[in-house]
């Protein structure tokens, strides 16, 4: 079976093609600047890759040309071969706790949620309704970002706000990042061949959270109402104090959208060392003894390992830690200083096992009290499971 998992934004449209019978990929591809001048596309298969500029006046016109240029490169022979389609959506709040099949009560939802995802549920919307145009009879499943972490409890999950905060405006941690904790949270299980362990899923980008996990469920989570919560991230702030925010408005002239518009994309490693929000531009420039750089990656990485400290009482120890993302699987000295940060609870790693990337490895040493491992996350494979799962259903 034949399923596309597909990442809708408001000018973007990101998928895979995967052959389900053994999970492989197919095609992948991105097309960019929907809507917008200079549209374009690229598309890889078996090992080639094709690019083109394009005009694409709205998504359905993106997806007209991925599906005609899937048969014009005989990726695929006919549409008939595609038998279900998988669609990320940021927010479902804490009414979808699992992956559904897309139905106009799902898309009506995620219109009413807008507010809480402003930048991705209209274009999760528009994706969804792309892909229905030109596919109308092929089931489609929307799998939920927030879906994984709807197992915390309400002490954990509840701000220490007015609860009518809560009851009448939604207001509570929701938590992201959910599809790829549930990835790793899968591949744990088939690593350790059971379910009972206690792990604590370190999803660490440009944009990052943790999460605590035991039993398969989400204990606590970094992220919150929004994803600028928790751990100080690429261009995110993490965690604050709410206070600066009317302080830094009157000395700045700002209004309260600028300010929480810098703490997004203006903060974090790029804010605090005023160069970048790369790990790899930050890591060059700490070798060169810039100070701001050395001061943004310390900070860093005791954000990170203050919270794995933090879910390690909460979940009275842990079994494995697990790196995954962009700055989790690939940045050797990142895992290094933030492990040997926590050998006083006995991790230790392996330094050459650390060396390694783009493989599911396992980096402490046999003498360690916790396994580390470093697990390359596959968010559109999940996807394209829960897809080919509920259709069979």
């Amino acid at each position: 079976m034949k399923i596309i998992s597909i990442n809708a934004g408001s000018s973007s449209l990101k998928f895979s093609l995967f052959n389900m019978d053994n999970e492989s990929v197919i095609a992948s591809g991105l097309f960019e600047r929907i809507g917008i001048e200079g549209s374009n596309y690229t598309i890889k298969y078996s090992g080639e890759k094709v690019s083109e500029e394009i005009e694409l006046n709205n998504h359905t016109d993106a997806v007209k040309v991925l599906l005609d240029k899937l048969i014009s490169l005989e990726i695929i022979s006919s549409l008939e071969e595609i038998n279900g389609v998988g669609h990320r959506l940021v927010h479902g709040k804490d009414k979808y706790t699992n992956s559904v099949i897309i139905t106009d009560e799902v898309i009506k939802d995620l219109d009413e949620f807008k507010e809480f995802a402003p930048l991705h549920n209209p274009a999760n919307i528009l994706g969804i309704q792309a892909f229905r145009d030109v596919l109308p009879e092929v089931p489609m499943v929307g799998v939920f970002d927030t879906a994984f972490h709807q197992t915390m409890e309400k002490e954990t999950y509840l701000y220490s706000v007015p609860y009518k905060w809560y009851s009448e405006y939604g207001v509570r941690k929701y938590g992201f990042h959910g599809t790829s904790h549930r990835y790793i949270t899968q591949t744990v299980k088939e690593i350790f061949g059971r379910e009972d362990f206690k792990l604590i899923s370190c999803h660490i980008g440009n944009g990052g959270s943790i999460t605590a996990v035991k039993d398969m469920k989400c204990i606590d989570t970094t992220m919150g109402f929004t994803p600028l919560a928790g751990i100080m991230m690429g261009t995110r702030s993490g965690e604050i104090d709410a206070s600066l925010i009317p302080y830094v408005m009157e000395k700045e002239g700002k209004n309260a959208s600028e300010i929480i518009e810098d703490l997004n994309k203006n903060s974090g490693l790029v804010g605090l060392s005023e160069y970048s929000s790369d790990m790899r531009d930050i890591l060059e420039k700490c070798d060169a003894c810039d100070e701001k750089a050395i001061v943004a990656k310390n900070k860093y990485v005791r954000r990170i390992v203050d919270y794995i400290a933090q879910y390690y009482v909460l979940l009275g120890g842990a079994d494995v830690i697990v790196f995954t993302a962009g700055v989790g699987e690939n940045s050797v000295p990142i895992r290094r200083e933030i492990c040997e940060k926590l050998h006083c609870l006995g991790i230790k790693i392996d330094l050459d096992q650390n060396s390694k990337r783009g493989e599911i490895v396992k980096i402490s040493s046999d003498d360690s009290k916790i396994d580390v491992y470093v697990i390359p996350t596959d968010e559109e494979l999940m996807i394209a499971r829960d897809t080919i799962d509920l259709i069979n259903r």
